[in-house]
């Protein structure tokens, strides 16, 4: 009987601490998106472009600062400061869909819509579940490595039909992604909430850019 006590007396502080994981990530990440939305918003009214170097600079080094300050208050001012950039990225890739075609607030608004409905769904399955995806790290370690490169390919040779595959991809990987950290948060292999939220927002806003692309590509009007 002492034996049993015990052991449910180790299990309940866990299970806890999980749910406390889970809902902090959550209320987090619902905060995130809201910001980015809104310097998004910001960006796109304001016609703001930004050199790629920016982009790129801006983008790891607030990445290392989330990951250096995670375990502090400060986490929570760099995780919004990481978001925020990520949003006034999104400004000249949302005119260029608003502008460029003549159905664009049609196709933002179907990539955003698409990719809520797959979020909700993967993770309502992963917490429903509540199977390990952790076997699927490596794989989508090494295929998202590839499709990086196949994608810079594309740019390079300008080929339409394989940029569309490299879209396709990271749609099916990032989803993978979504299940991948799902799992981790619920089965006690991420305990930072900060870090959790950061890796959920990260794959949400590449699966957005690669909808929008596809949508773009299969079903745009351009002017």
């Amino acid at each position: 009987m002492q034996q049993n006590f015990n052991s449910v007396s180790t299990v309940a502080p866990s299970v806890l601490a999980t749910n406390k994981v889970i809902r902090n990530t959550y209320i987090l990440l619902s905060l995130t998106v809201l910001f980015s939305a809104f310097t998004a918003f910001i960006s796109t009214s304001m016609n703001l472009a930004m050199p790629i170097w920016l982009v790129i600079g801006g983008y790891f080094g607030l990445l290392y600062l989330v990951s250096a300050t995670a375990n502090s208050a400060m986490g929570l001012i760099s995780v919004f400061a990481l978001t925020g950039f990520m949003g006034l990225t999104l400004g000249p890739i949302l005119n260029m869909y608003i502008q460029g075609f003549s159905n664009g607030p049609e196709l933002v608004t179907a990539a955003l819509a698409s990719t809520g409905a797959i979020f909700f769904s993967l993770s309502g399955y992963a917490m429903t579940t509540r199977k390990d995806f952790s076997y699927m790290a490596g794989f989508l370690f090494v295929g998202t490595a590839i499709a990086m490169l196949a994608g810079i390919a594309g740019m390079f040779f300008n080929v339409p039909a394989l940029q569309i595959a490299v879209s396709a991809a990271f749609v099916l990987l990032m989803s993978g992604y979504i299940l991948f950290q799902t799992s981790q948060i619920i089965n006690g292999g991420e305990r930072n909430y900060i870090m959790a939220t950061v890796s959920l927002y990260v794959s949400l806003f590449n699966l957005f850019l690669s909808l929008l692309q596809i949508l773009g590509a299969l079903s745009g009007r351009r002017n």
